[in-house]
């Protein structure tokens, strides 16, 4: 085989290695579960023509007090387990009426005992919370924490208006609509 056949071959090798990287599912990112205590999860749904995407680790509750002890109130929180929670918005939205851009964001909160901070962070790709930095936060939004069923594993919904976070006794929501145009 001759230098300009070898050279096509390897570029043709690495151009679909390259396609077959960029087609693989969000969750793959997050790497194999198979061998965590806090399995992946996913949502994803579409509220007001905005496709919401949330990728998350699901810790477990295991007969531990969560909210006030293993995630203390007024701290920020990955929100999840290992790699920071991702949401992604298709589109410009509207989050509890305020602007966010279309784009992929680390999503932390700062649990509070009545309210929660809701942080959407510029920087998606971070292991836990341990690089978070605030200056990267592209909004913070304020909402109420209320009773909820008891969800052994942290878990995210998506329905008609807005996302919800539920774990313990805990629910935590906040509404999506669609950016004005």
């Amino acid at each position: 085989m001759n230098q300009l056949s070898r050279t096509a071959t390897l570029t043709t090798a690495l151009v679909a290695l390259l396609l077959t990287s960029l087609a693989l599912p969000a969750a793959a990112e997050r790497g194999d579960d198979a061998e965590r205590k806090s399995k992946n999860g996913h949502v994803e749904a579409t509220l007001d023509g905005v496709t919401v995407t949330l990728d998350y680790g699901r810790p477990e509750m295991r007969g531990r007090d969560i909210f006030g002890a293993l995630v203390p109130f007024g701290k920020v929180w990955r929100t999840g387990a290992d790699e920071a929670t991702t949401i992604t918005f298709s589109a410009d939205a509207m989050v509890e009426g305020k602007a966010i851009a279309a784009g992929t964001y680390a999503l932390f909160t700062i649990p509070g005992e009545e309210r929660w901070t809701v942080i959407f962070n510029a920087t998606a790709d971070q292991w836990g919370a341990f690089g978070y930095a605030e200056d990267a936060d592209v909004l913070r939004v304020e909402v109420p924490a209320s009773s909820g069923e008891m969800t052994e594993a942290m878990t995210f919904t998506v329905d008609e208006t807005a996302v919800h976070l539920m774990w313990a006794e805990v629910e935590v929501s906040f509404t999506v609509t669609a950016a004005a145009s």
